[in-house]
Parts: structure tokens; C-alpha cells; sequence
């Protein structure tokens, strides 16, 4: 595939992913190594909505630690049921948050963030190995269609590492 995407404008977001996602499914195809697919699904996201951050966050060590991301510099590492992205990963669940500062214990790495939608990653044993992790400056920026949507990409990403 080449490495252009086609995004159509000026449409509904629902469709943008309707159009992304076989695109993001083709350009990791054939590719093995994990991390550049991660980067180029991080990049397709970016490109396609805009969004203030995108990035994942991989287990390590019991720890969250800032895998390929889309945006200004992120904090490195996030400790398990701590903001948004730990609080996913303890859980096990996708966390939509419509404004970041009425989230008890939210994790401010940019004061420009006010809303989030955070999905974990999981291996083949249902146990989670990361997280996605989108942010907006944009108050109440996700709905269920970014949770729809997102979980298609999740799945693209489970089936890259």
C-alpha cells in the first residue's frame, strides 16, 4: 500500500473510520515488526481526526510505559489504577472521559487535554499488555462512535504485537 491516506472531508466522523480502517488494516499487512505498525496506526489516527494526542502505553514491569504516540511529549510512565490510561489498564475497560478535570486522580501530562477516551490492549488471554489512549482539547470530544471505532483499531493493534 502506499503510505498516503485517503480521508474524506467533510463528513461525518463515523464515516472517517468507515474509511480509515480497512486503510490501517492494509498498511500493516505483511509488515512483522510491532512497533512500526503501532507508529503508522498511531500516525493514521493523527491524520485522519486531528486529535490533540494519540499514542499507546505498554506493561512493563507493572508499570505503563509511553510506547508510539502522535503529539507533544507525553508523560513516560503511568503506574496501574493511576488517571485515565492506569485506571483502564486496572479495569480492564474502555474509559470515556467527557472532561479530564472531573476525573479523580486524572494524570495531567498537558493542561490542554480536557477529554479522553482510553481502550486497553489485550493479549490472546484476555490479559492487558497496553492501552490507546486519545485525547482532545476539545471538551466532550468522544462518543459511543469513537468507542465503536476504536475498539476496530484496538483489535488491529492486538493483532500486530
Amino acid at each position: 500500500m502506499a503510505e498516503d491516506l485517503y480521508i474524506p472531508k467533510g463528513v461525518a466522523r463515523e464515516e472517517i473510520y468507515a474509511s480509515i480502517l480497512p486503510q490501517i488494516k492494509a498498511l500493516v499487512k505483511g509488515e512483522s515488526d510491532s512497533t512500526a505498525n503501532v507508529a503508522n496506526i498511531m500516525a493514521a489516527l493523527k491524520e485522519a481526526f486531528g486529535f490533540f494526542w494519540v499514542g499507546c502505553y505498554f506493561v512493563k514491569n507493572d508499570q505503563l510505559v509511553l510506547g508510539p504516540f502522535q503529539g507533544p511529549v507525553a508523560c513516560t510512565r503511568i503506574f496501574k489504577g493511576k488517571g485515565v490510561c492506569g485506571a483502564s489498564w486496572e479495569k480492564n475497560e474502555v474509559i470515556l472521559v467527557p472532561d479530564v478535570d472531573a476525573f479523580p486522580g486524572h494524570i495531567a501530562c498537558s493542561s490542554l487535554s480536557k477529554s479522553e477516551i482510553v481502550l486497553p490492549i489485550r493479549n490472546t488471554n484476555g490479559e492487558v499488555v497496553g492501552v490507546l489512549d486519545v485525547d482532545s482539547d476539545q471538551l466532550d470530544d468522544f462518543s459511543e462512535t469513537d468507542h465503536k471505532w476504536l475498539i476496530e483499531v484496538v483489535a488491529v493493534i492486538e493483532s500486530v504485537l
